[in-house]
C-alpha cells in the first residue's frame, strides 16, 4: 500500500477531496470540509493518519504494535499512525481507510451529509 493507492481509494468515496492545507508535500483526503486521511512521510517511510474510534484505535495498536502506533502530531484517543511498510495488510489498511471516512461523515452536520449524497455512485 502506498499514498498513490490510498488517495485513488479515498477519492472513490462520495464527497471526498484532496487538499493540501498543512505542505505541499502533504495530501489530505477530506469529506466535507473535515479531513480523514492525513497523509505523511515519516523517516522510515511514508504513513497515513487516520481516525477511529478510541477502542478500535487501541485494538490496532496491539494487534500491529511498531505498525500503526497513536497519532502523529493528532488527537491520540481517536487519530492513529498506520506505516506502510508492508506490516499490516492492504486490505486491512482500506478497511480502516473506509472505517475514517465513515466515522467522519457520520459527524458532518445532516445537511452537509444530505449535500453529498447526491454524488453516491
Amino acid at each position: 500500500m502506498n499514498h498513490q493507492q490510498l488517495i485513488d481509494a479515498g477519492l472513490s468515496y462520495p464527497g471526498t477531496s484532496l487538499r493540501y492545507p498543512f505542505d505541499p508535500e502533504m495530501p489530505v483526503l477530506y469529506v466535507g470540509n473535515r479531513m480523514f486521511a492525513l497523509l505523511g512521510v515519516r523517516e522510515d517511510g511514508e504513513s497515513v493518519n487516520l481516525k477511529t474510534s478510541p477502542e478500535e484505535a487501541w485494538l490496532q495498536r496491539e494487534t500491529y504494535p511498531g505498525a500503526v502506533l497513536p497519532g502523529y502530531h493528532m488527537n491520540k484517543r481517536h487519530w492513529n499512525t498506520v506505516l506502510l511498510n508492508g506490516s499490516v495488510p492492504d486490505e486491512t489498511i482500506l478497511q480502516m481507510l473506509e472505517d475514517s471516512y465513515r466515522l467522519v461523515l457520520d459527524n458532518l452536520p445532516k445537511a452537509v451529509r444530505e449535500s453529498l449524497a447526491w454524488r453516491a455512485p
